[in-house]
């Protein structure tokens, strides 16, 4: 709590929707904890207020999302070549996505290790952008609620619990970063099996 604490006195609000847009782009950064304490120092009056809070929140986690979109959709052929992607397989991922992105997009929002590769993994499939947006926007409101809320009902039991975990911090963001990469080869590994069965 800390690192939080410290993060949030020393650049204010606006240290909040930096590392949402960048959680939100693809890196694992520990969203969450951020927007919870934020809204627990807001409840107390000691940051900003909980409306601009929201709003600066949901700016952040829509943008940061669409970064990885259009980064996954641009950089798709790189990606691809990386993850050893056959064009079965990039079929068979976006027509997954034409049918179930929406959904997906939406409830990705509240899986910590899916809210960073859904928007890359969108965009990589060629998911339409509009359907995208819309989806992801719903998310991040539905998402940034929650979380607004929970940190003000909460309050001290959520700062307790971030003082708790503080110390293992870069150990759990060390364990995300690790999670990723063996999800991205399980979701290569799926989606091969897919295609075969399609085909």
């Amino acid at each position: 709590m800390h690192g939080l604490h410290s993060l949030l006195a020393h650049y204010g609000i606006w240290a909040v929707p930096v590392l949402l847009l960048l959680e939100n782009a693809g890196l694992p950064l520990p969203g969450e904890a951020t927007l919870l304490y934020a809204a627990y120092l807001a409840h107390h009056g000691d940051f900003a207020t909980w409306p601009v809070l929201a709003l600066v929140s949901w700016l952040a986690c829509t943008v940061g999302d669409n970064l990885g979109y259009w980064l996954g959709r641009e950089a798709g052929v790189g990606v691809r070549r990386l993850l050893r992607l056959s064009p079965d397989r990039v079929g068979y991922a976006q027509r997954y996505f034409a049918r179930y992105g929406a959904l997906t997009i939406f409830f990705a929002r509240f899986i910590a290790i899916l809210r960073v590769i859904a928007g890359p993994a969108a965009g990589l499939s060629r998911m339409p952008w509009l359907s995208f947006l819309s989806a992801n926007a719903l998310g991040a409101a539905a998402w940034v609620a929650a979380i607004i809320t929970a940190g003000f009902w909460l309050g001290g039991p959520v700062a307790r619990l971030l003082q708790s975990l503080s110390w293992v911090s870069m150990a759990l963001l060390a364990a995300a970063v690790v999670a990723m990469a063996v999800a991205l080869h399980k979701i290569g590994r799926e989606i091969d099996t897919g295609a075969t069965h399609g085909s």
